[in-house]
């Protein structure tokens, strides 16, 4: 750990030989390919168009590594020396993809854009950095193919990812958005927020005793979220509906089913008990109506009809646990 922070065991670029930057920028080429690839795969069953331009760009990232390979070849000869960016000081580096996922779209170009730009500013400013000729040569052919590719990204894009697929494709990846996170979320908040009303002001007006209420909140909140989370991850395993990882699934609705239970539990840390009613009131007021704007928001629903849906249910369940408590 402490020679990837500090660099030990790295050398400085300025210490390689000419044929050490050129085996550096083979296996650059190689590990690029191979990211490239890796998001073709990832992205073909929902963004099939932006696959394909990362196919080309893999395939493009082979080209050059070939002509590298090459011109190796003719200098050097056939061992190329096995040197790769973790072996040298201040090199750039790369995040493997299954350290980016999920591969959202927008991301993964993105991270294509930065790959090439990195490559490209590298290059040039190794090449100022040396006085000999074939050097000085080889790393600005190098940062010329680097921006090269560049250009080839966005021609690529403009071939495969035209304006209308591109809206198709923020589209498709705003809907999962929404399948995988928002909804279930949006549920596990209606039911901790609603819910837990009944309970939590029913044991607050039977008992008048905060910490008692805080505890009975506190254990409805997490019940609540651990049975809902289970419960969402359990029923659906997302192969057939689309709606995405059962897990995040699963842990959107658990936390959100808690955190709308928690919000109105925890004001009954405070002592006085009407100042901790009155907190929690509000609470439950801005809980109701984060929920209408939620549905307004991404599930298109219109906010005037999502906020009568929401209070009138909320009201009443509201007053359903003062009525018990007080029964």
């Amino acid at each position: 750990m402490l020679s990837r922070v500090f660099g030990f065991g790295r050398r400085p670029f300025s210490s390689l030989s000419e044929q050490e930057i050129l085996a550096l920028a083979i296996s650059s080429e190689e590990d690029d390919a191979r990211i490239y690839r890796s998001y073709a795969e990832g992205l073909q069953e929902s963004y099939p168009h932006s696959a394909r331009m990362f196919e080309e760009m893999a395939a493009e990232e082979d080209k050059h590594r070939g002509m590298l390979i090459e011109l190796h070849r003719k200098r050097f000869g056939e061992h190329i020396p096995l040197i790769r960016r973790e072996h040298v000081k201040g090199y750039y580096e790369r995040k493997p993809d299954w350290l980016v996922r999920p591969l959202g779209i927008e991301k993964v170009r993105h991270q294509a854009e930065e790959m090439e730009r990195q490559a490209q500013l590298f290059y040039i400013e190794a090449a100022k950095r040396t006085s000999d000729a074939s050097t000085r040569k080889l790393l600005g052919d190098l940062a010329a193919a680097e921006q090269n590719h560049e250009d080839l990204a966005h021609r690529l894009e403009e071939k495969y990812v035209p304006g209308d697929v591109r809206d198709e494709e923020a589209a498709t990846e705003r809907r999962q958005f929404i399948l995988t996170y928002v909804q279930p979320g949006l549920a596990g908040l209606m039911d901790g927020s609603v819910s837990t009303l009944a309970p939590i002001f029913a044991a607050a007006f039977a008992t008048h005793d905060t910490w008692q209420t805080f505890l009975v909140g506190l254990s409805a909140s997490i019940g609540a979220g651990i049975s809902m989370g289970f419960t969402e991850a359990a029923h659906d395993d997302g192969k057939l509906s689309g709606r995405g990882s059962p897990l995040k699934r699963g842990l959107a609705n658990g936390i959100m089913t808690s955190l709308g239970g928690l919000g109105h539990a925890l004001p009954y840390l405070i002592t006085n008990f009407w100042t901790a009613t009155s907190v929690a009131a509000v609470v439950v007021f801005f809980e109701l109506w984060a929920i209408a704007f939620i549905q307004n928001r991404y599930m298109e629903t219109p906010f005037l009809r999502a906020a009568f849906q929401v209070v009138l249910g909320g009201a009443l369940v509201f007053a359903a646990g003062v009525l018990i408590g007080n029964a």
